[in-house]
């Protein structure tokens, strides 16, 4: 695993996510008349352009915490500081984090292991473990290999890492797929492959104590994302809806630039789904394919680029 397949994955997340900030409970009527086309400062938090949000701070806090090992009491420790003290967040606070999220927090300040912290009610399945676990992906894919999401120990992984915050199956079965698309991306790129590695996770999943909840997951395949309209694409904090949509934009794009616009401008969660969408595109097209003006402007670019050179560093360190 490479600095540059890591910082194109990274910065490809904080790109989106900044792009959606001002565009986030933005209804898709606002924004199909007046569509965001590159960086803007204002909008619903009116925050400088270049901004990120909390989705983009847990994925860095994630990234550091697994530069040095798989440790899930750091985990909650780093997230923890990111809600109370602005930890690795773009202008010193955090803004926008979920409620699943913080109530998790919460009960981990309050002494529960961390493992327990994460909701397991239906209504918990929020996009607030998806949205950070990208890093989790690169991990898995230098220390297991790629391929890593064939394994049982990885889904393990991954849904521990979930259960921080979010421990209902869905949540857990969302980022297990998500992760089986990246690694299929960082291995091949392809759609076919990327067809492929859904699949096969969600059949493991139908082989796993977690079958019940596929249910909710029958519209999560290529054929059927390749084949459906914008207006079918929900674009809501729902976990499924997000993973949905960010595949949707992937699948429906060409380039990092139009995959990330299509993703804000399905509007209301724009930059959760922006940033979810906007690590896999980064990841399929590359550093270079993020608009040079977007990452000029990007919050602690310099910050993140280094975070993600020290992550390669272990990596290739056997941290």
């Amino acid at each position: 695993m490479n600095a540059q397949t890591i910082k194109a994955g990274m910065l490809g997340l904080a790109v989106g996510d900044a792009l959606g900030v001002p565009a986030e409970f933005k209804s898709r009527q606002e924004l199909d008349r007046d569509p965001v086309q590159g960086m803007r400062s204002g909008g619903t938090h009116s925050q400088p352009a270049g901004t990120w949000s909390d989705d983009t701070s847990m994925a860095l806090c994630l990234l550091e915490s697994l530069t040095g090992g798989l440790d899930y009491q750091d985990m909650m420790t780093r997230f923890l500081r990111g809600a109370e003290d602005g930890y690795l967040t773009a202008h010193g606070e955090t803004f926008d984090m979920g409620m699943a999220t913080r109530k998790a927090l919460v009960k981990f300040a309050q002494g529960t292991p961390p493992l327990a912290c994460g909701g397991k009610q239906e209504f918990d399945n929020g996009n607030g473990s998806l949205m950070r676990i990208l890093p989790l992906a690169l991990y898995l894919w230098a220390k297991i290999g790629p391929s890593f999401s064939d394994t049982p120990e990885a889904y393990e992984i991954i849904h521990s890492a979930s259960a921080l915050t979010h421990a209902h199956p869905v949540s857990l079965i969302c980022c297990g797929i998500y992760c089986a698309a990246a690694d299929a991306i960082i291995g091949d790129g392809g759609i076919p492959a990327l067809h492929d590695a859904v699949e096969q996770a969600k059949g493991f999943y139908r082989a796993s104590a977690l079958a019940p909840w596929l249910e909710e997951f029958q519209q999560t395949d290529v054929g059927t994302l390749l084949a459906a309209p914008r207006e079918m694409v929900k674009s809501g904090g729902y976990a499924v809806h997000t993973l949905e949509a960010a595949l949707w934009c992937l699948l429906h794009t060409e380039t990092y630039r139009d995959c990330a616009l299509a993703a804000v401008n399905l509007g209301d969660d724009a930059d959760t789904t922006a940033a979810v969408a906007g690590g896999l595109a980064g990841l399929r097209y590359g550093l270079e394919s993020i608009p040079a003006p977007w990452l000029e402007v990007l919050a602690k670019r310099d910050q993140i680029e280094a975070m993600c050179q020290a992550f390669a560093q272990s990596l290739s360190a056997g941290a």
